[in-house]
This record gives C-alpha cells, sequence and structure tokens, in this order.
C-alpha cells in the first residue's frame, strides 16, 4: 500500500483537528470527510480541498477507494459507524472513550478482534513522550513496586460549558489518566469511590475526584476539575506523580513548563498534544495517527494500545461514575 486513504466520521472541532494532522502526515491522503451538517461539511471540506464529502457515514463507507477512517464524533455516537466501518473492511481510528457503555465498547472489542483490520482507540497520552518516558523507566524496574499514583486534569469553565451537556470530568477527562495508570501499574481496577460537584446545573458535574484501588493493592487518585477560573492564563493544568517502593516519577504538562508574557498578558499555549509550528500542526496527536496509518500499511494491529485496554479504561471510569451518583464504593 502507498499512501493510506482516510476518511474522517464527525466534524467538530476535534474532528477538525484530526483533518489538520492527517493532512500533515506524508503517507496519509485525507479522502473523504463526513458530518450531518452540510454547511460544516462544505466549509470543511474546501478548506482541507476533499474530493469526497458525505452527509451520511454509510455512503463513505460505501466507496472502496477509503482504506480507513477516524471517528471523530460524540462518545455516545461510536458504536453504530465503528461496527459499520469494520463490517465494510475498514481500518478504523477510533477516539476515546471507546463507547459510552460497557456493553457497547465489548461489542465494539468483538467486532475489531474478528477482523483482520487495524484498530485503535485514541488514548494520545500514551504518544505523550513524558509519559511514554515514564512507561519505559516503570517497564525496567527503576522505580520499583508502584505503590500510589495521583493524576490531575483540570481546565477552564468556559472550555466546558457546552462540553457539560454531553459529557463529564470523569470519563471525558479522567479516561487518559485511568489508562495510563493502567497501563503503568499492569493492573486491573478492584473498585472505584468517587465524589463529584455540581453548580452551573448541566447535565453532567463540574467536577469529579476518584480514587482507585487496584488489584496489587496500588491506590490511584484522579483529580478532574472542569471549572477553573475564565481568566486562568492556561488551557490544562496537567500533572501525574507515580511513586514506588525504589523511587518515583513526575510528570509536569503544558503549565507551567512554556510560559510566553507579552501585551496580552501571561498565557501556557500547547506544546505537547497539536501545537503548529512553522505552519504545520505536530505533536502527539500526529505521532498516534502516523502510527496507526504505518499500521494499516504494514498490515498489523496496532499494540501500543489494545481493544481490550481501551475498554478497562471506560469500565473503570463508569464504575467512578456510578459511585460518584450512590456515595458508594463500586466494585469491579
Amino acid at each position: 500500500m502507498n499512501r493510506v486513504r482516510m476518511g474522517v466520521i464527525g466534524l467538530g472541532w476535534f474532528g477538525v483537528k484530526h483533518c489538520e494532522a492527517l493532512a500533515a502526515i506524508p503517507q496519509v491522503e485525507l479522502a473523504a470527510v463526513c458530518t450531518r451538517t452540510e454547511s460544516r461539511l462544505a466549509e470543511v471540506a474546501a478548506t482541507f480541498e476533499v474530493p469526497s464529502a458525505h452527509t451520511d457515514y454509510n455512503q463513505l463507507l460505501a466507496d472502496p477507494d477509503i482504506d480507513a477512517v477516524s471517528i471523530v464524533t460524540m462518545w455516545d455516537q461510536h458504536t453504530e459507524p465503528a461496527l459499520a466501518a469494520l463490517a465494510a473492511g475498514k481500518h478504523v481510528f477510533l477516539e476515546k472513550p471507546m463507547a459510552s457503555t460497557t456493553e457497547d465498547c465489548r461489542a465494539i472489542v468483538t467486532a475489531a478482534g474478528a477482523s483482520d483490520r487495524a484498530f485503535m482507540v485514541g488514548h494520545i497520552c500514551r504518544f505523550n513522550p513524558r509519559y511514554a518516558a515514564a512507561k519505559q523507566e516503570i517497564d525496567e524496574g527503576k522505580i520499583g513496586r508502584i505503590v500510589s499514583m495521583y493524576a490531575r486534569r483540570n481546565i477552564p469553565a468556559a472550555v466546558t460549558t457546552e462540553i457539560l451537556e454531553k459529557i463529564g470530568p470523569i470519563i471525558g477527562d479522567g479516561v487518559h489518566d485511568t489508562d495510563l495508570m493502567l497501563w503503568y501499574s499492569g493492573e486491573q481496577v478492584v473498585s472505584a469511590y468517587a465524589q463529584s460537584l455540581s453548580w452551573r446545573n448541566k447535565p453532567h458535574p463540574d467536577l469529579g475526584w476518584t480514587m482507585f484501588r487496584f488489584a496489587s493493592g496500588a491506590i490511584g487518585v484522579l483529580e478532574n476539575v472542569w471549572c477553573l477560573p475564565d481568566h486562568t492564563p492556561f488551557q490544562i493544568d496537567e500533572r501525574l506523580e507515580i511513586i514506588g517502593t525504589e523511587g518515583s516519577i513526575h510528570v509536569q504538562e503544558t503549565h507551567p513548563n512554556f510560559s510566553i508574557v507579552d501585551a496580552d498578558g501571561w498565557r501556557s499555549p500547547d506544546t505537547t498534544y497539536w501545537p503548529t509550528h512553522f505552519g504545520r500542526l505536530r505533536g502527539a496527536l500526529v505521532d498516534e495517527l502516523a502510527y496507526f496509518a504505518t499500521c494499516v500499511q504494514e498490515g498489523r494491529k496496532p499494540d501500543v494500545i489494545t481493544p481490550e485496554e481501551s475498554l478497562a479504561a471506560v469500565e473503570a471510569c463508569l464504575a467512578a461514575e456510578r459511585s460518584a451518583t450512590t456515595g458508594e464504593v463500586v466494585r469491579l
């Protein structure tokens, strides 16, 4: 296979970011886009000079010239297009979280396992070089047995006003660090206890704190606050601490590892996930999509993240959400 001809299904903010990333990857051709909103479809197709544009993803999937799709719809709209794409013989990159229920996740895992196509869920943090370096240190035994993990992933309220209509912070952002903790520990979550707080009267809470117990006895704590003050000068406060019996690892992401002070004040732009350098999108999003495309070209299934691992992260986060609702410990 020469260039991988890919289509993007779902053209919200992040779907367009996927288009930018795919357009920046030499071995990929952005060949089709799909969304139900005709005006948005026309705008994106024109911006990226995409020859094939659809309001129905089934039409895109019927195109024999499309090798693979990137599905960037809302999480509760992942299952049907993912299953349809696999049934149509397409390679599938599916944004996280895998799906909104464990039942749907299991259906996707089963379909991916039965297919000879490449399938991958976009757990972008595994392609963050700092988190990847931490994994290498852990696997080499540098910090001994993990006993405690703490992750913070907090963002300003203005960013989440509309998002909270569709998804909450524990699964929306906590799934990133839940996946990292599962990856680092190599253990399953056996229980979850969480508390949440709502003050904007949205369908989902403004913040959530979660405590996981892992099979080894290790404890993991997640802090996911989606209501930092609007004047916060950075997009995200992201950090991770891993404590082992023989050492520890500390990751400080975005704020305050890069700051700019100018006439507009202080700001800390992203330099990791999807920064633009010299007119082209770079970073972890490009890296993970390029990795997926390479797997497609080489005829192998991605193994940096497996479908089963993605399912485990969703299961743990949904258990935490149930705990926050009931006030009880949820055992998995």
